[in-house]
């Protein structure tokens, strides 16, 4: 779905892949592998489309066929603390461990850790995997909204 929205939202501009890049301070190479699926594209980027775009991040990921950013008025930036807030309270809600987590996401209890913190931003992969999983806004977990 992520890689259909990229080109219909960029296409519906009447934008090119270098007009993207471009915007985003990256390489046009780099904005053609997240757009042909090879490459996931990092959050901070993401969030650079879905404000470049208006769009929310549920829209985009295909985690919503409705496009929400009507609720959402300014451009926003990520907070790596209050996405880690957010992730320790997932995981309390759903009496999980640092461990069960890292499980889930197939990586370490010290990386989950450093999400929570706000030492880390959380991989794309990860945050749009614990939405799916627990039923999560993935605008919400990255406080968009």
């Amino acid at each position: 779905m992520l890689r259909k929205r990229l080109i219909d939202l960029r296409e519906n501009n009447n934008l090119y892949q270098k007009d993207i890049a471009e915007i985003l301070g990256i390489r046009q190479q780099t904005y053609s592998l997240w757009e042909n699926g090879t490459k996931i594209i990092p959050l901070k980027h993401l969030n650079n489309l879905c404000n470049y775009y208006n769009v929310s991040m549920d829209y985009i990921l295909g985690l919503s066929s409705y496009n929400s950013s009507n609720t959402i008025k300014k451009k926003k930036e990520l907070d790596k603390k209050i996405i880690g807030k957010r992730i320790r309270l997932i995981r309390d809600k759903n009496s999980l461990t640092l461990r069960d987590l890292a499980e889930v996401l197939n990586t370490t209890s010290s990386t989950i850790s450093a999400y929570e913190t706000g030492k880390n931003l959380i991989l794309t992969a990860f945050a749009y995997e614990i939405c799916k999983r627990y039923n999560i806004s993935m605008d919400w977990l990255c406080h968009r909204r």
